[in-house]
């Protein structure tokens, strides 16, 4: 059944015109890029935030690190061949297949983007509209360009879901902990790292705002 679908959809692949494929082939192999970009914003945006804004943030891409390495293990597990050399009749993969003894199960692609887009989305929820959306493209452009099963991509997709939400829940409050320490902290390359925090922000403006100004005393 799984083998059908992977011929279908690799049929499919090689009837999109040919600019589509290049997308895709793009998209499959640079698209999680993007995500890591998408990191270094919401780490800008928590700056200014509280500690648990800054603190979820900074635990979305450990997070996708630590799928990735769950992902590592279940696939030494499993010595599942990959579909491009292991299902007959298919069309010749648009990607070169990956050589014997990369196996296939889970998508290590899949898996990163599940989580780096749960865990973007904990960070910066208004985002999640973009990111789950980029990860469900990134797992459909690995069987589309041949070099994984449906299966894969879906045990990918759940690994990396369950993986960041269980990390950001149980890290959370430690790492609340460590971004409060490091913005009192006296040392100053901490303090530029956790940012000066919304309630130092609005301190700041308070202060301005309750100082006098030049010459309004004077009439």
């Amino acid at each position: 059944m799984d083998s059908e679908l992977y011929r279908a959809i690799t049929d499919f692949a090689h009837d999109t015109p040919s600019w589509v494929q290049h997308v895709m082939e793009v998209w499959t192999e640079l698209g999680l890029l993007l995500f890591a970009v998408l990191f270094l914003v919401a780490w800008g945006r928590a700056r200014h935030g509280d500690p648990r804004a800054l603190a979820v943030a900074v635990l979305a891409p450990l997070g996708t690190a630590v799928a990735y390495v769950c992902s590592e293990l279940v696939k030494s597990g499993f010595d599942e061949e990959r579909p491009c050399r292991a299902v007959s009749g298919a069309l010749p993969s648009l990607v070169a297949c990956p050589p014997h003894g990369d196996w296939s199960f889970p998508s290590n692609h899949s898996t990163i983007a599940a989580a780096a887009a749960v865990g973007l989305a904990l960070a910066w929820p208004t985002i999640g509209w973009l990111t789950v959306p980029m990860a469900i493209l990134m797992a459909f452009s690995r069987v589309y360009v041949g070099v994984h099963y449906p299966h894969d991509v879906a045990t990918g997709l759940l690994l990396g879901t369950v993986v960041a939400l269980l990390f950001v829940r149980l890290a959370a409050r430690p790492a609340e902990r460590v971004a409060e320490a490091m913005r009192g902290s006296g040392n100053g390359l901490a303090r530029r790292l956790a940012g000066p925090g919304g309630g130092a922000v609005a301190g700041q403006r308070a202060a301005y705002g309750s100082r006098p100004r030049r010459g309004a005393h004077r009439r």
